[in-house]
């Protein structure tokens, strides 16, 4: 697959005309992966030359406005303690305080957690915990800040606690003011289980228990649910090694098995594999996935495409559009090929499967 990730990079242009965003954030997440998984000095390259783009030498970040209160425009910022360690540039660290000044104005719920967007009030959304809440760990280890990384684990515990269903998975979102028209009256929560939203969520809980610690994570009160999480994850993967769109609704007309969510599963379980978590099956589920993934690069006229990517989705009004969170809305969404969304998780799982084989050799040698 890297020759489909070198094509893809080089003719990759910013996702949102070059202002700064999540979805370019999953793109750098990537490669900065598959860096430190290769040693191969492209996938490096190519990092300095998007991010250089859009962050100036006073670490403004191009588009940027702290005033949005966008949590999604955090999750970029994982890729500057990356850019600063290889190459001393004060930029990355101006742009990660600027990041970090954001968080700690950033408006929260009664509950402590932060608002998705400030134009999505009192909402806690599973893909915020992905946005937000490992870049805040990083920057608290870095600058030498506990309490960010106790809030930011304190915060992961919250939101899992209002979100969680009674089948053990969870909302995609949950409405601390019980007004929007999405959110069950009672719980707060919305409808469905949408398989994107549990995979920015599975990524969340391995990436925060790889930079704590196993121990602390548990000490947290957050490795039982991460190993429970990921056992529902390997016990509703599909035959042909992917995960469903709706992805507790095998049933439902319609339902399809979506790529991005799978590259995001493929990569949490190849991290847990990492953390040493020894679920049943994690292993074998994770290369059925990878397989499945492969499968769905196609290669024709020249070029090569990833797809069965949902291209976006959510709750609320969108341009123009209400989305209700029902199990039937998902289903209305575009797929689409190349998203970001999908691209960047695939080359991390990739990536995350090359270290854990390294590391598997060397102990297998030794």
């Amino acid at each position: 697959m890297l020759d489909y990730f070198d094509s893809f990079i080089c003719r990759y242009t910013p996702y949102k005309d070059g202002a700064w965003c999540y979805e370019d954030g999953c793109v750098y997440r990537g490669l900065a992966l598959l860096y430190e998984a290769t040693a191969e000095e492209r996938w490096r390259d190519h990092l300095l030359r998007l991010a250089r783009a859009q962050v100036a030498a006073d670490g403004a970040l191009a588009g940027y406005r702290i005033d949005e209160y966008n949590i999604d425009n955090i999750l970029a910022g994982r890729a500057l303690f990356a850019l600063s360690r290889w190459t001393q540039d004060p930029r990355w660290t101006r742009a990660q305080a600027l990041l970090a000044r954001q968080l700690d104005t950033h408006p929260r719920t009664g509950g402590g957690n932060y608002w998705h967007k400030l134009r999505y009030p009192h909402q806690v959304w599973l893909d915020g915990l992905y946005m937000a809440l490992p870049f805040q760990i990083e920057f608290g280890q870095v600058r030498g800040n506990p309490a960010y990384v106790q809030d930011a684990l304190t915060q992961l515990r919250t939101a899992l606690q209002v979100t969680s269903r009674p089948d053990g998975l969870y909302a995609h979102g949950y409405d601390a003011a019980r007004v929007q028209d999405w959110a069950d009256a009672a719980t707060g929560q919305s409808a469905s289980v949408w398989a994107r939203a549990i995979g920015w969520q599975a990524m969340a809980l391995v990436d925060c228990a790889e930079l704590v610690g196993v121990d602390t994570f548990a000490q947290a009160g957050l490795l039982r649910p991460l190993t429970t999480l990921l056992q529902h994850i390997i016990r509703l993967q599909t035959v042909d090694g992917g995960w469903l769109q709706v992805i507790n609704m095998p049933d439902l007309p319609g339902n399809y098995t979506e790529s991005s969510a799978t590259a995001m599963f493929a990569y949490s379980l190849a991290t847990a594999e990492t953390l040493g978590l020894g679920l049943s099956g994690l292993l074998q589920a994770q290369t059925r996935a990878l397989d499945f993934l492969r499968a769905r690069i196609e290669h024709s006229g020249g070029h090569s495409r990833f797809g069965g990517i949902c291209h976006v989705a959510g709750l609320g009004g969108f341009s123009g559009v209400y989305r209700d969170g029902t199990p039937d809305y998902y289903l209305t969404e575009q797929q689409v090929s190349d998203d970001a969304k999908g691209t960047g998780p695939l080359m991390m799982a990739v990536a995350r499967q090359m270290q854990t084989n390294l590391v598997n050799k060397k102990s297998v040698q030794a």
